[in-house]
């Protein structure tokens, strides 16, 4: 015969023994439904001291904020990997100063990628080794974040992909996959002659794009030397329109970084 004293700590075994098969029932529920942000902030919240555990309301409420979190960092990760950027830069990692013509206010203008919603562009302009690839690359990461499609071409790369597109028969493919991309990022641009199929492949893609979606295109050349560097006074016409009809222009300044970088 138990006395009460004994009778009442095997029932407080038993009552702890089931919540604890029905906490890892649900636990493994979560794992099966693919919920790992809802199991983290539940196994988080119930190896908590009871007094300090919230309420029902605020249980779920944090469960769901944990599970949306979890799934925006999974497609963030997922398009980044995809983007390729050249940079795996941070907003926070950018000089800003009167001397580099960018100011703080200036980044913070970008920082919340409203241009992509108004289907603005960007065009970085400045001298070798001043930032402009990280800036793009940066402004890319943070479009990435905020749930956008990015894909960074640099100018050399995209001629050769645009050529070989052409002899495998993928062409339509390239041009239908960056055309649905929210913002496209091209770099040193006219560091590369032009041929006509590049012209007309560029201006297919700016057309594809005019009025919905954003491309950022970083060059040494001023924006004023574009047309004689697109080389044919049609096209180019066309080009640029397309490009600066409704794009902010960033003339970065300044000493080259990477000289900094290596002292």
């Amino acid at each position: 015969m138990k006395t009460p004293e004994e009778q009442n700590i095997i029932n407080n075994y038993k009552t702890l023994n089931i919540k604890n098969m029905n906490t890892q029932i649900t636990i493994d529920k979560m794992e099966h439904l693919k919920l790992k942000g809802m199991k983290q902030a539940y196994q988080a919240i119930v190896t908590m001291p009871t007094q300090e555990q919230p309420s029902i309301h605020q249980f779920i409420a944090r469960l769901i904020e944990a599970e949306e979190q979890s799934r925006l960092n999974k497609k963030t990760e997922m398009y980044l990997k995809l983007s390729k950027l050249r940079y795996n830069v941070v907003l926070e990692e950018i000089n800003c100063s009167t001397d580099r013509n960018f100011t703080k206010d200036d980044l913070l203008e970008l920082a919340d990628c409203t241009f992509i919603k108004r289907a603005e562009n960007i065009l970085i302009t400045g001298a070798t080794g001043c930032g402009k690839s990280y800036l793009a690359c940066a402004l890319g990461r943070q479009a990435c974040s905020f749930g956008n499609r990015v894909l960074y071409f640099g100018m050399i790369r995209l001629l050769e992909k645009i050529s070989q597109s052409k002899l495998d028969g993928t062409y339509m493919n390239l041009l239908n996959h960056i055309e649905k991309t929210a913002l496209i990022i091209i770099d040193d641009f006219g560091v590369h002659p032009l041929d006509p199929i590049s012209r007309l492949t560029l201006l297919q893609i700016l057309e594809d794009r005019y009025g919905k979606k954003s491309i950022i295109i970083t060059s040494q050349l001023p924006v004023g030397k574009w047309y004689e560097y697109i080389g044919d006074s049609t096209i180019a016409d066309a080009i640029m329109d397309r490009l600066t009809g409704s794009a902010t222009r960033i003339e970065l300044e300044g000493d080259t970084l990477r000289k900094k970088s290596k002292k």
